[in-house]
């Protein structure tokens, strides 16, 4: 079954076109990966997904509810797109506590499983303003999983990891999608996308111009 459908998906600005007629379907429970150049319009496309960006013409629907028609944005969705923002003076939990806050979806319990499965320390009194790269991008993935979505959209989920950090988070990725989570990844690496992705579409100036559905031939 398909948790995301994207028919015929156009956004401009202006005169300027980012995504051109864009048509795809996710399945549920896979990790599907989305590539291509700076500026192909992958992030964009990623944020109408979650109701970020309102769509010029053509349709999202996520788990059967159309983005902007029958909900403004999707439920039941951990989110990463750009860089993670986090109030730097509160510690790790502190900020997922506040994020929690404003859906009251997770518990306490919740909160420390996500921080302790991306390798953050719950009870650490750390600001936030004193982690480095790789540790902020730990803490977005945290707080993308806390409320135990059925549906992550991550772009660049591994911006500022080290190569400990990355397979890290990869064994995490791969452990969400044994457990029924459906991913959606946007990534430059062609490492990330062939260890991870059950299927791969490639992005140029807004369009989709190639497709492999998991067996490794590309299709245009």
């Amino acid at each position: 079954m398909d948790i995301v459908t994207i028919a015929n998906a156009t956004k401009k600005y202006g005169e300027h076109v980012v995504l051109d007629d864009v048509s795809l379907s996710f399945e549920q429970g896979l990790i599907h990966g989305i590539t291509g150049r700076n500026g192909c319009g992958k992030t964009v496309l990623l944020k109408a997904v979650c109701g970020f960006v309102p769509l010029s013409s053509g349709s999202i629907t996520v788990d059967g509810r159309r983005i902007g028609k029958d909900t403004d944005v999707p439920k039941d969705v951990g989110i990463i797109i750009e860089a993670p923002g986090f109030l730097p003076q509160y510690s790790a939990l502190g900020n997922l506590r506040l994020l929690a806050n404003i859906r009251g979806k997770a518990t306490k319990e919740q909160l420390a499983g996500a921080l302790e499965r991306v390798g953050l320390d719950p009870l650490s009194r750390q600001h936030v303003g004193k982690f480095s790269l790789g540790m902020r991008q730990r803490l977005g993935i945290a707080q993308a999983i806390m409320e135990d979505p059925a549906l992550l959209i991550l772009d660049e989920p591994f911006n500022g990891l080290d190569v400990a950090g990355v397979e890290d988070m990869r064994q995490l990725l791969i452990e969400l999608r044994e457990h029924g989570k459906t991913i959606l990844m946007a990534s430059h690496s062609r490492e990330d996308l062939a260890l991870l992705c059950d299927t791969v579409c490639q992005m140029d100036q807004g369009r989709i111009v190639a497709k492999d559905g998991g067996d490794g031939a590309w299709a245009s």
